[in-house]
């Protein structure tokens, strides 16, 4: 069982890539999140989480999720977790596996893969130039290939991440600032002269965050669910959608790459 959060298509492609290696069964948190979030372990089974860093941290409906989640028959299962990232992870896996703790849970192995870059929230970050995109696309799928093998033959005390030079400040006190002060739809405005009124923005929101969808105007709850993935932003196929003035000229990007196993 495989639990995975994607906003851009990042992590999607590779934690499909692992179900098909596995045989394990791929199951959305942003969907399961409006369920009972009860899961029973068939014997043998593995347990997966495959989740986007947001500001050197899981993102807020992932820990959200491992909150009011019930595992059942955990016990004797390996376990392990995998992020996407563009750039360094921080102390990701450590509050990863102190939300596991009330499931009775402890990461095996952990791993991090670096991919092209989609948070444009801030005024010095874009999406990576095309050449950088395609390259680290290559690295990855290479490194997915080695990690889901490793994953299928449930290997254990393997780490394969990037903390990065210092983890900790990233993740405790810029993380903290990034956690408070960046994650908010309330700077999300959409030109409505541009505005096709398509819908694929409020279809790509994984919080569910937004209204409108075809025909309509899209609109932003501002109820504290948004994660501030941008998946709105990246999948507007006529940047009619800003963010405030930070995404001015900036360019978009969502995983359109196929698999090979």
């Amino acid at each position: 069982m495989i639990f995975y959060l994607s906003a851009t298509g990042n992590t999607r492609w590779a934690a499909e890539y692992l179900a098909q290696a596995t045989g394990e069964k791929l199951i959305s948190m942003a969907e399961a999140i409006h369920s009972n979030c009860q899961f029973l372990l068939a014997e043998d089974e593995r347990i997966g989480f495959v989740f986007p860093v947001h500001g050197w941290r899981p993102p807020r409906l992932v820990r959200k999720f491992l909150s009011q989640t019930e595992l059942r028959g955990v016990d004797g299962h390996f376990c392990f977790a995998l992020c996407t990232a563009g750039d360094d992870i921080g102390q990701s896996m450590e509050i990863l596996n102190h939300d596991l703790r009330r499931l009775h849970l402890k990461t095996e192995s952990i791993y991090s893969l670096i991919m092209p870059e989609s948070y444009v929230g801030l005024p010095f970050m874009d999406v990576d130039k095309p050449e950088k995109e395609k390259a680290k696309k290559q690295q990855a799928e290479k490194q997915l290939h080695e990690f889901a093998e490793e994953i299928r033959q449930r290997k254990r005390g393997i780490c394969k991440t990037y903390k990065g030079h210092w983890p900790r400040t990233n993740s405790w006190l810029l993380g903290t600032i990034f956690d408070r002060l960046l994650i908010s739809d309330k700077p999300f405005r959409v030109n409505a002269d541009e505005c096709i009124r398509c819908g694929k923005c409020v279809e790509a929101c994984i919080t569910g965050n937004m209204t409108g969808g075809k025909g309509e105007l899209p609109q932003w709850k501002h109820q504290g669910d948004c994660c501030t993935c941008f998946a709105c932003y990246h999948h507007c196929p006529v940047r009619a959608i800003e963010y405030g003035g930070r995404t001015k000229n900036k360019g978009q990007y969502y995983f359109t790459q196929k698999r090979h196993l």
